[in-house]
């Protein structure tokens, strides 16, 4: 698996480890999801302008955002990988977009820290490009229990 990151944006979080605590959180979903390891993720970290630009051009949401996910697949069955994706000529799992403001904002609204609130919109973003998603009650409660439970994976505490 190749994860590609790249910050754009100008922010100082309180710790040093950003590239480590998003291969961590990404890593610790293919693990637990068997994730074929020939696929990519793309992440880009970057400013309250561009998140709520990609957020208007892709969702018409004029608004900023904490995290966007687009995944290149459709799943029938939400962290149930189909093989014959791996046919497609650029195994790219998805792209994950947070916002870096909004990380240090929700860290101290939920009074956690820095690096476990990347870490949560990680590994929120990568159950997105599995199939994932929070719209319907019971969804969102599948979806929250496996945060939680990959969250406790990774053991990076508030």
């Amino acid at each position: 698996m190749a994860i590609y990151i790249e910050n754009e944006s100008r922010v100082v979080f309180d710790f040093k480890s950003v590239d480590s605590t998003v291969k961590k959180a990404i890593k610790a979903v293919f693990q637990d999801k068997n994730l074929p390891e020939e696929l990519d993720v793309n992440v880009l970290i970057t400013t309250s302008k561009s998140i709520r630009t990609i957020n208007w051009e892709n969702r018409n949401v004029d608004s900023v955002t904490d995290v966007l996910s687009f995944p290149y697949y459709d799943y029938e069955e939400p962290g149930v990988f189909l093989e014959e994706i791996l046919e497609d000529e650029e195994n790219i799992l998805g792209d994950i977009i947070i916002c870096a403001s909004k990380i240090k904002e929700q860290a101290k609204k939920y009074g956690h820290s820095q690096k476990r609130e990347l870490a949560f919109l990680i590994v929120h973003s990568m159950l997105h490009l599995i199939g994932y998603d929070h719209m319907e009650e019971k969804d969102a409660e599948l979806m929250q229990a496996e945060e939680r439970r990959i969250m406790e994976i990774i053991n990076i505490k508030r």
